[in-house]
């Protein structure tokens, strides 16, 4: 096929169930937190399958970043409900947490019943390294999209100052940033278009499914009946899980989580001292030591990283004993299960609601221009989640009254190096790079152990 072959003509429409194998594929690999796997979703369904153009891709992330919950998983439902409707959207979002469920699962057993993380330290060891690169190649990536003038670099650069700095917090990063979108929209239009220009996404990747110029969809356009049918849904499904709970951990977990994912702008780092507080200080679910345990596998299992709620309650319901103490495995995961559940809903409500309107305003430069304001100030937010990351696994035993303590971790810092010039030198596949991380990391922990 020639090049201008690739460039004009459009691929197929995809079938449910190409798209049902895509989003299972998406759970597994899905690291590096919410910058490495919108990074995946990019690179898989902008420029390689193209079912979706940079633009439209770009307008659906910004319009998640406004919401409380997981992005990344938010940006899964909505895609999948733009390509296959409602149905798309829920199998979308549901296996981009399942697998996560399953595996994070699987580890606290182990963790909880033997105490033995020896192996799954070892390939921790290289992923977490892994991590770092794949956030920092995320950065560049946006930022080589989304940073075309001095204008969007300087709210990138502020961004960066205001959360590292200052500790500002997320939501008003992205509120501060919006308001400048809105003005700069009125007297700087030429410099808040979002994308960085007409023609760009064509130019790199060529016509997609779902492209600039597609005209809206049928299931894309507002309907209040529908709204009210699914609103209708959410409700009576939250309320008749709550009932069918039995009294005690499991309804406090219910109630709980579901007040968590309304409080989680700012990603799942905003959240964690939420649930810290109430998993170990309100509720006893488990010690600070088994949070600190619980983070890191999140941090280095496919899933949001807000995954960690699935920690939280696996080990409430084994320590709390909800189905007495002969049936520890199970209590734990009907625990991770309904605190799985009960976080994500929203999100589902909160994509397949608000679809409608973002779809109709993708060509609006009112609506356009605080958008592409906040994407600017992400690729600063997005640097210092790298910097947190490099820290955490550069300096293990440091804090923040010693923030070098404890030495520095060569080994890491070397292979963490060589996987963002894997991914950015040599384009080699996410996958690929936390594949060849953890075996190097398996072999470092089993040839030169602690």
């Amino acid at each position: 096929m020639s090049e201008a072959q690739v460039v004009t003509e459009r691929p197929a429409h995809p079938t449910f169930r190409e798209a049902f194998w895509y989003w299972l594929k998406l759970g597994f690999i899905s690291f590096g937190g919410p910058a490495g796997q919108i990074s995946i979703m990019h690179q898989e369904l902008v420029e390689k399958r193209r079912w979706i153009s940079e633009r439209r891709f770009l307008h659906a992330l910004n319009f998640c970043m406004l919401l409380p919950g997981p992005e990344a998983q938010q940006l899964a439902i909505y895609l999948g409900w733009l390509l296959h409707r409602t149905w798309g959207g829920i199998v979308a979002g549901v296996l981009f947490v399942l697998p996560s469920l399953f595996i994070l699962a699987g580890l606290t057993w182990v963790y909880l019943a033997h105490g033995d993380l020896t192996l799954v330290q070892g390939v921790f060891a290289g992923i977490k390294p892994a991590v770092v690169a794949i956030v920092l190649f995320a950065a560049w990536r946006i930022g080589t999209r989304a940073l075309k003038n001095k204008v969007m670099w300087s709210l990138a650069v502020a961004a960066f100052v205001a959360i590292f700095v200052f500790r500002v917090p997320f939501p008003f990063i992205v509120i501060g940033a919006a308001l400048i979108g809105m003005l700069g929209g009125k007297w700087l239009p030429e410099k808040f278009q979002l994308g960085g220009g007409h023609g760009v996404a064509d130019k790199h990747y060529g016509a997609a499914v779902i492209d600039d110029d597609t005209p809206p969809l049928a299931h894309t356009r507002h309907s209040n009946v529908h709204l009210f049918k699914l609103v209708a849904v959410a409700l009576a499904l939250w309320t008749l899980v709550i009932l069918s709970l039995p009294a005690g951990t499991l309804t406090e977990m219910a109630v709980f989580f579901s007040k968590a994912a309304l409080v989680t702008f700012g990603g799942a780092y905003a959240v964690l001292p939420y649930v810290y507080q109430g998993g170990v200080e309100t509720y006893g679910w488990l010690t600070g030591a088994q949070m600190v345990t619980g983070l890191a596998l999140g941090e280095s299992t496919p899933g949001p990283l807000i995954m960690v709620v699935a920690f939280v309650g696996y080990v409430g319901g084994w320590t709390h004993a909800i189905f007495g103490t002969e049936h520890l495995f199970l209590a734990g995961f009907v625990a991770a299960s309904v605190a799985t559940f009960f976080t994500f809903l929203p999100s589902f409500v909160f994509i397949l609601a608000g679809g409608p309107l973002v779809e109709s305003t993708h060509g609006d430069l009112k609506f356009t221009a605080p958008l592409s304001a906040i994407t600017a100030a992400v690729v600063g937010v997005i640097l210092n989640l790298a910097l947190f990351f490099g820290w955490h696994v550069l300096w293990p035993q440091a804090s923040a009254a010693q923030p070098f303590a404890g030495g520095f971790e060569w080994f890491a810092a070397v292979l963490a190096l060589a996987a963002f010039i894997a991914l950015w030198r040599f384009n080699i596949s996410i996958l690929k790079v936390l594949g060849a991380c953890a075996v190097v990391g398996l072999l470092h922990s089993y040839l030169m152990p602690a």
